[in-house]
C-alpha cells in the first residue's frame, strides 16, 4: 500500500458553472493541502476535466513563453494558462492551430481583479487533441453529472451544498437551463452533420 497521496478526481463542469466557481477553500491548515474551487451545484473541485474547441491562443509572456488559450463549450468559455511549469500543456498550445477540439485536465485558479471581480481559469496538467465524438460524449456525460448534482443538492445534509448556498447567489436552476442549452446545441450540430443539404 502506497502512502503517496492519490490524485483528486477531475470533476466535469460546463464553462458557465465553472466560471461562477469563484469561491475557493482548503480543508486543512497544512500549506500543501489542496485548494478546492466550489462549484455552485455543491461539488468541490481540486481538478477539472473539460472538452471544447480551442478558438484562440496567444503567448502573453514577457521574458518566457506563457500561453493563454480560449476553449469554448456549448455554455461559455474556459481560459487556460500554461508556462514553464506546465511544459507539455504550453507546448500543445504553441503547436496547435485553432480551431481544434481539445480535452483538458487541470487545476482551477482564481484571480481577483483590481475592481474586486474574481476571474476563474484553469492551469492545465494536460491538453489532448480529440475528435468530435469525444467532445459530444463529454457534453452528454457532463450534462448528466450536472443534473445529478442539481437533483442531490441538499444544504441540510451536505456540507458543500450548504457552502454553495452560503457563498453564491445564483439560482441552481440556472445550471439546469445550461444543460438543456448544451444538449440542444449538440442535437442541432448532429442534425446538421447528418443532413448536409
Amino acid at each position: 500500500m502506497s502512502d503517496a497521496p492519490s490524485r483528486e478526481v477531475a470533476r466535469r463542469a460546463f464553462a458557465s458553472e465553472f466560471n461562477d466557481s469563484s469561491y475557493t477553500f482548503k480543508e486543512s491548515d497544512d500549506e500543501r493541502a489542496p485548494v478546492y474551487a466550489l462549484l455552485p451545484t455543491g461539488e468541490r473541485a481540486n481538478r477539472v476535466f473539460f472538452v471544447g474547441t480551442l478558438t484562440e491562443k496567444e503567448d502573453i509572456g514577457e521574458d518566457n513563453e506563457y500561453w493563454r488559450g480560449r476553449i469554448v463549450d456549448p455554455t461559455g468559455t474556459f481560459f487556460v494558462y500554461a508556462g514553464q511549469y506546465q511544459p507539455d500543456a504550453a507546448a500543445m498550445l504553441r503547436d496547435l492551430e485553432p480551431p481544434a477540439y481539445v480535452s483538458v485536465v487541470g487545476k482551477p485558479r482564481t484571480y481577483e481583479t483590481d475592481e474586486g471581480d474574481v476571474n476563474v481559469s484553469v492551469r492545465p496538467e494536460s491538453i489532448t487533441v480529440v475528435d468530435a465524438d469525444v467532445r459530444d460524449r463529454w457534453v452528454v456525460e457532463t450534462a448528466q453529472r450536472t443534473l445529478d448534482r442539481i437533483e442531490s443538492f441538499d444544504p441540510e445534509a451536505d456540507e458543500y451544498a450548504a457552502m454553495a448556498e452560503e457563498n453564491y447567489e445564483m439560482a441552481i436552476e440556472n445550471y439546469r437551463r445550461e444543460v438543456v442549452t448544451a444538449l440542444e446545441d449538440l442535437e442541432d450540430e448532429q442534425e446538421a452533420a447528418a443532413d448536409p443539404a
